[in-house]
């Protein structure tokens, strides 16, 4: 009997503490379960305001093989590449063949041009986007012969190399001679050359003038300096060319900062310089930009012009609107997160961050309710015990059945041993779970004072039942003796005796 009786509350213990898990379960399926699907759709649907991910590889229109916007675009290659982003260089006569590739070829979305050289068709179809001004480039007009010149206006009559066709130079050239009236009208021939070419044709006296945009650290500007038969011409109206065109800088080339021991230049000229620019069709990620500009820092802040170093690259002579991530840039440095992490995971979470607004705001109140959640979980195994004594109590008010509670008697000895190897009740409950031993011990008591008035006592099934008076009529020979008959009283006695 004993052993069923373990078993029967085993079972029932057993059974309220699956209870207790299924209705936990429920609970964690339905409150988490339904945040989870909230928090699902809240992803999904953010997740249309997230830009995609940058593209691996930019094309860049760069210009001539032997110049310098090639040249600083090889080194922007080599920091991208560091970075895992390839940059393809497309090879080109110059600025205004640049714009054209970013106007008529999708692939091309990023270009070094020269202030200024913007063709009046640009932007009709693709906007464009200024993302620096990088170095001063300024215009050099190198002439032949023993008189000095101090003015375009005496280049009339002589031969003047341009630059290529569809270069920066040709561009800005033309531009200053028609102001100044050498007009393809006049006795002046304009000749389509540049670089190499240039030079040699003036070394040769092909051509009386040779107009170039160089920096000033180009090999071309070194070799024309120094060549004694060849003189640079200096810009005395160099103030005027800057109001009259904003993309246009008055910069002063030192004496004998291209060659002190030569002495190259031997006295300060007075140039007017644009600035090369770094422009991006707005199909550029706003990702890349930044990396851009690290790029174009690293390089040209490298390479120090020797023109007022230390003014770019910067915002400070772009033709386009700013990008706003360029502005950023250069108002705040670069992104927080591209200062420490390699550029695709600073990517990858910068495009991430706007999912922590709707898993935040979803599962902030899902956090919230762990703290009640976790002491309905605590309580409710205390509360499972109470059930227990519940159904006991009702059973022993209802119950007169001796065998039933020893029964209890048994499940309450088993709650006793299982309480007392109970060791995961947080102390802020310990109050009510000292309670339910006190209630325990209370129904226990209860239970064995029920059975004590119910089982009789040991000593009473031992004595046997008394036996019944003997009221039987007496037998004939007893009856025959008067004497033995008679009742014997004092009294007859003596009146017997006296009698006889």
């Amino acid at each position: 009997m004993t052993e069923n009786t373990s078993h029967r509350s085993e079972s029932l213990l057993t059974e309220h503490f699956r209870e207790t898990r299924r209705q936990l379960r429920g609970l964690l399926l339905k409150i988490w379960g339904g945040g989870f699907l909230v928090v699902l759709f809240g992803f999904a649907l953010a997740w249309f305001f997230i830009q995609p991910a940058p593209p691996r590889t930019i094309v860049m229109a760069t210009g001539s093989d032997d110049g310098a916007y090639h040249r600083f675009a090889m080194q922007y290659r080599d920091y991208l590449g560091r970075q895992g982003v390839t940059l393809e260089l497309r090879s080109t006569a110059g600025s205004i063949e640049n714009y054209r590739l970013l106007e008529s070829d999708p692939e091309v979305n990023l270009a070094i041009v020269q202030g200024g050289t913007a063709p009046n068709s640009i932007g009709g179809g693709v906007e464009i986007e200024a993302l620096a001004s990088l170095y001063f480039e300024p215009l050099w007009v190198f002439y032949r012969g023993d008189e000095m010149l101090a003015d375009l206006r005496d280049l009339r009559g002589k031969t003047i190399a341009i630059g290529r066709g569809g270069s920066g130079t040709e561009s800005i050239a033309t531009l200053l001679l028609d102001e100044n009236g050498i007009d393809a009208d006049s006795v002046s021939t304009r000749v389509q050359a540049g670089g190499r070419d240039a030079v040699e044709r003036l070394k040769n006296g092909q051509v009386d003038v040779a107009m170039f945009v160089l920096s000033p650290q180009s090999t071309l500007i070194r070799e024309m300096i120094a060549s004694p038969d060849i003189h640079l011409l200096s810009f005395e109206r160099d103030d005027a060319y800057v109001r009259r065109h904003p993309f246009l800088t008055a910069v002063t080339l030192q004496r004998g900062v291209i060659d002190l021991q030569h002495d190259y230049p031997n006295q300060d000229v007075q140039l007017i310089a644009p600035a090369a620019n770094l422009i991006a069709t707005r199909s550029l990620h706003d990702a890349l930009i930044p990396l851009l500009l690290r790029a174009a820092s690293q390089t040209h802040r490298g390479h120090e012009s020797l023109l007022q170093p230390g003014r770019l690259p910067s915002t400070e002579f772009i033709e386009f609107p700013l990008n706003q991530s360029a502005r950023v840039y250069f108002e705040d440095g670069p992104p927080f997160l591209q200062k420490y992490l390699p550029f695709w995971v600073a990517s990858a979470i910068s495009r991430g961050k706007i999912l922590l607004l709707p898993a935040l705001t979803l599962l902030l109140p899902l956090f919230r309710m762990a703290p009640p959640l976790y002491r309905w979980r605590i309580r409710s195994r205390i509360y499972r015990w109470y059930e227990i004594l519940r159904g006991i109590e009702s059973e022993l008010r209802n119950e007169s059945n001796l065998q039933r509670l020893q029964k209890n008697v048994t499940t309450l000895v088993q709650m006793q041993g299982e309480l007392d190897d109970l060791k995961s009740v947080p102390l802020s409950y310990m109050e009510e779970f000292y309670n339910l031993r006190l209630h325990v011990e209370f129904v226990q008591r209860r239970i064995q004072n029920a059975i004590a008035e119910r089982e009789p006592t040991t000593a009473a099934d031992d004595e046997a039942p008394p036996e019944p008076a003997d009221l039987s009529v007496p037998s004939q020979s007893a009856t025959d003796d008067p004497a033995a008959a008679a009742p014997h009283h004092p009294d007859q006695a003596s009146d017997g005796i006296a009698g006889s």
